[in-house]
């Protein structure tokens, strides 16, 4: 975090302001920065594309009317470095005819979703209402760190407080569930409250036995909603799928407290639009020369008709890109993209492939290998060096190889280090071997 000060030097004024100043101002301007305090005409805050300087600018604690000092200006900037949305904060000022005037440029710093975990009392808008209520700046989002963070977690006390819970809020940076974007949870510590029911609201999940079965995972455990997404991620969500239903859909879930204190106990509905259940209705390629379209189908397990599982179109595209790799196509990639057929509920993808260049191999290249060690390895390797590189190959000699290279010999490396070092312009892949 950068935080800067230009003293001395004045903000950009018209040119008519500029000389009226030297004319009829200076000796009140040498005579304010020989004191080394003024009062204080305003407060600004540049460079933020998220906020306003309105709502930033009480952040500085500077008061308009206010006797400041230099000093005063860097602690304004420093409580806005503090307050974690700013990756830098620099400020400039300079005398007007009202007074000192101050600029604080500052630039955004990452900001992420806010989660809150476990709030059964409250809906999300609730929460929301009450976190600006405090924090007018909040828009759902919160910086990685900082003391806005405790802003925050103050807000939610208090509004904890009127539903007569009395108690902390914590927060860290964790991992979506079922996700891979990091969100700012709030927890309420020492807040548990079993949960009593899950219900779901389609009738799917309601009859699916699959479902029902997994429920005493989350009844009469503390309620978390995290814990209730990574069911809903880990238990629901691949049984639609795997009826078709590719745009199920999740909501918050909704929440019922009954009780009070230790007896307090939440039912819990969990908010479920399932879509459109679809069959599939094949694919078609395109990029593709070194496979044949007619042998990329030969990979595909479904008929058309077939419920659209998508535990089963997954691993369609996974051996497209392992039938490119063990022809040497180490780089393709595949991008499906599905085209629903809202009418006839069908789902037909197209998948552009990338195959990039055919690698063949380059050099073995082996250390921490006795002389021994070394002559079994590259007697025990299989591609030649030249030939067309077979990645199902080269992860065989990884897996099992190596150890029977070793066979009548002790096998004392406790790991060994890997790497393809492809070189696109030569068309080869060095594999380099480090045993530890």
């Amino acid at each position: 975090m950068r935080v800067k000060y230009s003293p001395g030097r004045g903000l950009r004024l018209p040119l008519v302001l500029f000389l009226g100043l030297l004319l009829s101002l200076s000796a009140r301007a040498q005579s304010s920065a020989e004191a080394g305090s003024g009062k204080l005409a305003s407060v600004k805050v540049t460079g933020s594309s998220r906020f306003q300087s309105a709502q930033i600018a009480p952040a500085t604690g500077l008061k308009p009317g206010a006797t400041v000092t230099k000093d005063d200006l860097q602690r304004g900037a420093d409580r806005l470095a503090e307050l974690g949305p700013f990756a830098s904060v620099h400020f400039r000022y300079g005398d007007t005819d009202a007074g000192v005037v101050v600029e604080y440029q500052v630039t955004d710093a990452p900001a992420v979703p806010v989660w809150f975990d476990n709030f059964p009392w409250f809906t999300d808008a609730e929460l929301v209402s009450a976190v600006k209520s405090s924090v007018p700046s909040f828009d759902g989002t919160a910086p990685e760190h900082g003391t806005l963070l405790d802003s925050i977690s103050d807000a939610l006390q208090f509004a904890l407080a009127s539903r007569n819970v009395h108690t902390s809020v914590t927060h860290a940076l964790i991992t979506a569930p079922g996700g891979s974007d990091q969100v700012q949870e709030f927890r309420v510590d020492g807040a548990d409250v079993n949960i009593a029911s899950v219900e779901f609201s389609d009738a799917f999940a309601r009859s699916d036995r699959a479902i029902q079965t997994r429920l005493p995972d989350l009844i009469d455990h503390p309620y978390s909603r995290t814990a209730i997404e990574l069911f809903e991620f880990e238990q629901v969500r691949p049984i639609y799928l795997a009826q078709g239903f590719l745009r199920v859909r999740f909501g918050p879930p909704n929440t019922h407290v009954v009780g009070d204190g230790p007896s307090a106990r939440v039912a819990v509905t969990v908010a479920i639009e399932p879509g459109s259940a679809f069959a599939w209705n094949g694919v078609t390629w395109s990029g593709n020369t070194a496979i044949l379209s007619p042998e990329l189908n030969a990979l595909v397990t479904l008929k058309p008709g077939d419920p659209a599982d998508e535990a089963k179109i997954q691993p369609i595209w996974e051996s497209v890109h392992d039938d490119y790799a063990r022809r040497g196509y180490l780089d393709a990639a595949v991008t499906p993209r599905g085209q629903f057929d809202d009418t006839a509920k069908r789902v037909s993808y197209t998948a552009a492939i990338s195959e990039g260049p055919q690698y063949r191999m380059g050099k073995l290249v082996l250390t921490g290998l006795s002389i021994e060690g070394e002559r079994r390895i590259r007697e025990a390797w299989k591609i030649e060096p030249g030939a067309i590189f077979d990645k199902d190959v080269y992860d065989e000699f990884i897996s099992t190889g190596i150890k029977q290279a070793f066979t009548g010999l002790p096998f004392h490396y406790e790991k060994v280090g890997r790497f393809l070092q492809e070189d696109p312009k030569s068309g080869t892949v060095d594999v380099l071997l480090d045993f530890q």
